[in-house]
């Protein structure tokens, strides 16, 4: 009991001794005006960045007096860690590290520590091309020539400087994929002032040129990884920006086919270029407007009745199979004992490469277009040595038109294949089938109409694989042959290829989904499958044999 209560008293004198000491406080550091007696850079020191800072925060010993000799100079780190580490990893620090005893360090761009301004103050800003000129004077004359440059000197402190695009600190050299002046970086570094809507508005300038380069093929091809395509610097210069009405200016009306036809030769040589930028909706050239005004309709009109009629179309058969009682048995137990062969065996070679090469050009096309997607991933892997998703999906081109060319060389010297094609011709009661079969499969009409063996549900969807063929591969040859396309138009129906290859593709694509994909699959008369593009023979009943009505 005693030694319990000794130890407390012990515990107890600790605590308050510990109290006390913590109530003193750290020494109090010696203040400015003390060094000032004997140091005039405490006048210097009042109006700088580190006005706030204790002289003894820097000077190590300052307590002693007369101060030791050749004590080392105050380490910027001690207090900037996170820039000193940044410049450890730039080029500054590799050239200094390299014995280059002209490589800047913090002193160099920064000022003396006694007087350098706040990094943050318009004085700072405005002296960072000067700055920089130490070293980089070509650069430096380019720049303060530019338009960034002018409205520097003019006071702007929104205006970029060169740590705005180069860095503050972790400068790199421009091959480095770490460099935010990178080719892959660019977009996103002058985005940063570009793609400020607040900022774009007070200037007056337009908002969407980061998102138009991002949605053209310049920007694509730079996301996914192809570092020989043109960025923003390509087109626009470096350090020598100028505005687009200076007749100096890269993007000068009368400078761009110099400037496109680094790239491309020839490009502008007959018209002139036009609007490079690729813009959308109002902003957009009237035949792109067009082009988009078309598909803003027709898709979702196609797909529309499409859903309808399928819709309509499953639910009369499933009630007809499942809920009359009649005696149909289910299509995938009921052997084919048709004799009628439906699709001849060169038809389905045809349908065989048709298909492939539609499946590949799909998923390749809405890669290229839609390079950060997970499902694109893949095709990406390698791109940046090698451009797989472009070649993949023109190969893929080259056997859908050859499938096409193929398939009218074997309808002239084939007799009897065009004599099987004779019936996928329009014909005017196919207006009328359509009418009266939508209407039945809408529940609008009691008894079912007629249908032709090859009815307009083939022949719709045979006839837009036609035009379809036709118009992907005349603006696929357009985006294709760029350079040549370049040459003898404006760039302007480049723009307008690509908005109806990309639009076209996508009614395609979703056609093939909705249209055939039912009458092939999920049409409770051929359900799993109609294997008559693998055999040539159907399950499905010919018309003769139907009984109309339900």
């Amino acid at each position: 009991m005693r030694l319990g209560f000794v130890f407390s008293l012990v515990l107890v004198a600790q605590s308050v001794l510990l109290a006390a000491q913590a109530s003193k406080g750290p020494a109090p550091a010696v203040p400015n005006t003390v060094c000032a007696d004997c140091h005039e850079q405490q006048t210097k020191l009042v109006k700088s960045a580190h006005g706030q800072v204790a002289c003894a925060s820097c000077h190590l010993k300052h307590e002693n007096y007369p101060h030791p000799e050749k004590q080392p100079k105050p380490a910027c780190v001690t207090c900037h860690e996170a820039a000193s580490r940044d410049y450890e990893q730039s080029e500054h620090a590799q050239q200094m590290k390299k014995g280059n005893g002209a490589a800047p360090e913090c002193s160099t761009c920064h000022g003396d520590v006694h007087e350098l301004p706040p990094a943050l103050s318009a004085e700072f800003h405005k002296s960072v091309p000067e700055a920089c000129g130490m070293c980089h004077d070509k650069e430096a004359a380019q720049f303060n020539a530019s338009v960034h440059g002018k409205a520097v000197a003019a006071g702007i402190k929104d205006a970029p400087v060169c740590t705005d695009c180069h860095g503050g600190h972790r400068v790199l050299r421009a091959k480095d994929p770490r460099s935010t002046v990178f080719t892959a970086s660019v977009p996103d570094t002058c985005g940063r002032c570009h793609g400020d809507l607040r900022l774009m508005k007070r200037f007056g300038l337009p908002a969407d040129r980061i998102t138009s380069f991002d949605s053209s093929f310049h920007g694509l091809a730079l996301k996914s990884g192809n570092q020989s395509v043109a960025d923003c610097s390509s087109c626009h210069g470096f350090h020598d920006i100028l505005p687009s009405n200076d007749p100096r200016s890269r993007t000068n009306v009368k400078n761009l086919a110099r400037t496109c036809g680094s790239c491309h030769p020839g490009a502008g040589s007959r018209f002139t270029i036009g609007t490079i930028h690729e813009v959308q909706g109002t902003r957009a050239a009237l035949p792109v407007r067009y082009v988009e005004l078309f598909y803003l309709l027709v898709i979702p009109g196609t797909l529309g009745f499409m859903l309808l009629h399928h819709a309509g179309d499953f639910i009369r058969k499933l009630a007809r199979l499942r809920f009359r009682g009649q005696s149909f048995p289910v299509q995938m137990l009921r052997p084919i004992t048709a004799e009628h062969e439906r699709m001849y065996r060169m038809e389905r070679i045809q349908h065989l490469m048709l298909a492939l090469s539609f499946i590949i050009l799909a998923y390749t096309g809405f890669a290229l277009h839609y390079p950060n997607d997970w499902w694109s991933k893949p095709m990406l892997a390698f791109e940046s040595r090698f451009p797989v998703r472009g070649t993949v999906h023109r190969s893929a081109g080259i056997i859908l038109v050859a499938t096409a060319l193929l398939h009218l060389v074997t309808l002239v010297v084939n007799r009897k294949l065009r004599g099987h094609w004779m019936e996928m011709l329009p014909r005017v009661s196919d207006l009328r089938e359509m009418v009266e079969g939508t209407l039945w499969r809408l529940g609008l009409r009691t008894e079912k109409p007629r249908q032709s063996s090859h009815s307009y549900v083939e022949k719709i969807e045979y006839w837009a694989l036609v035009w379809g063929t036709i118009v992907m591969a005349v603006t696929g040859v357009l985006l294709w042959a760029n350079n040549w396309t370049m040459t003898i138009m404006p760039k302007m129906w480049i723009d307008f290829a690509r908005a109806i290859h990309f639009y076209e593709a996508v009614l395609a694509t979703l056609a093939i989904l909705v249209w055939h994909f039912y009458s092939v699959i999920f049409d409770p008369d051929v359900y799993p499958m109609d294997p008559a593009w693998l055999t040539g023979y159907s399950p499905r009943v010919e018309e003769e044999e139907h009984v109309h009505g339900d």
